[in-house]
């Protein structure tokens, strides 16, 4: 039956026809993208009107990439094509790219499930593990805008405790009337938008319970996107006392990020994803929103990433790769900038959008649930103008005067 469903998923939409088919995309398109991945992958898109979105069920039901402007349209997401077409394997992480891949987390710390037990925790010893990393998801159905994934999984922490458990992914593609109710956003004018919301559930399959002593997961979310010199990351967050709420930012993932790429406004984060120099930022709950952004005032693209940030949570897991003396007070989201190495080298380049779900005590048997709606809009710059201002109460001039040279 799966194998029905894959075939049924994967024809091409229906506005195709035999010219559409065997034109030729230029590259940076949705249709150059979708012809290079379905070489290689069995890739499902789903379709509403001119919004698509491209995913890989061999990927863990990853989301490739998407376009509000169909097939002729930009495409969003980052694509690793050298990874990819040389159907090869590699150590530690097989980044195949893709705008919203399924993580789990902690990644570091006692209850890591990126270090095995006992090494240290240098870059020669992290792998991600194959079930989030290189292993398939099952597809279980798939129609026009919709498709969900299943797969069991088993992992063991640097605790050495084994959690035994099953993952669902639902990946839906929006309307223009459920971005207005989920997302509250109205789009304007003759903006265009793709919008897909992703529900995602971990349940416990073994026979003990899931406690903070032998170590907890956490759904862990991650965008992929393609970065430019005139794009800026955009993190609202909740003002208040250092001492109540604690540092507004944590910016020392893989050392300090200097003021020419991070700025702290009144009420808002503003951190460069450029692609030329790697770094990190991070939110806990404490002043993180349920939304975060970026803007290529360029290229006039505007992304939202917005998650359930519930009010009540039992923590959040601490990734740092070192042993912690508070596992469950690490952050909900983060942004990642890539840059080269210390060898010259480079994964990308691309940023990242990211948000995690809180760490939860499961019982056999039971969910924890996590939901990531993320939406590109491409517009005029009065448009987007318009959105930055009532979501972020900045303007598109003040975002490119903060790190203008």
């Amino acid at each position: 039956m799966a194998c029905t469903l894959a075939i049924t998923a994967c024809k091409p939409p229906k506005s195709e026809n035999k010219t559409e088919m065997n034109k030729q995309y230029a590259a940076g398109t949705f249709g150059y993208d979708h012809d290079f991945l379905k070489k290689y992958r069995n890739t499902i898109v789903l379709k509403r009107d001119d919004a698509m979105v491209a995913l890989i069920p061999d990927y863990q039901g990853r989301i490739m990439t998407s376009s509000a402007s169909g097939l002729d349209g930009m495409s969003f997401g980052w694509i690793n094509y050298k990874l990819i077409e040389s159907g090869q394997k590699v150590a530690h992480f097989n980044n195949y790219g893709g705008e919203e891949r399924f993580w789990l987390g902690p990644e570091g710390g006692q209850f890591s499930i990126f270090f095995a037990p006992g090494v240290p925790f240098t870059f020669e010893n992290w792998q991600v593990p194959a079930p989030i990393d290189s292993d398939p998801f099952d597809l279980v159905s798939a129609n026009d805008t919709l498709a969900q994934f299943r797969k069991e999984l088993r992992m063991l922490n640097y605790s050495k405790f084994e959690f035994n458990l099953r993952v669902d992914r639902t990946v839906r593609l929006l309307d223009k009337g459920q971005i207005a109710q989920k997302a509250g956003i109205s789009l304007p004018g003759s903006a265009k938008a793709v919008a897909y919301e992703t529900e995602n559930a971990i349940t416990n399959t073994s026979a003990v319970p899931w406690t903070q002593k032998e170590g907890l997961l956490s759904i862990w979310m991650l965008g992929q996107l393609i970065s430019s010199p005139t794009n800026v990351v955009l993190v609202p967050f909740k003002s208040g006392d250092e001492k109540v709420l604690g540092p507004v930012v944590n910016d020392t993932y893989f050392g300090k990020v200097p003021a020419n790429r991070l700025q702290v406004l009144d009420s808002l984060i503003l951190f460069r994803a450029d692609g030329l120099q790697r770094g990190k930022i991070g939110l806990s709950p404490m002043r993180a929103k349920n939304i975060l952004g970026s803007l290529d005032y360029e290229k006039n693209v505007l992304t939202l990433l917005i998650y359930n940030k519930p009010d009540t949570y039992e923590g959040y897991v601490n990734s740092m790769w070192q042993i912690q003396e508070k596992p469950f007070e690490g952050d909900v989201i983060n942004s990642y900038n890539d840059g080269p190495l210390e060898d010259g080298s480079q994964m990308g380049p691309f940023y990242e959008l990211e948000a995690s779900s809180p760490a939860k005590s499961l019982k056999p048997g039971e969910t924890l649930n996590h939901v990531n709606l993320t939406l590109h809009i491409s517009g005029t710059s009065e448009e987007l103008d318009q959105l930055v201002r009532s979501l972020f109460g900045i303007s598109v001039d003040q975002v490119k005067k903060v790190f203008a040279k």
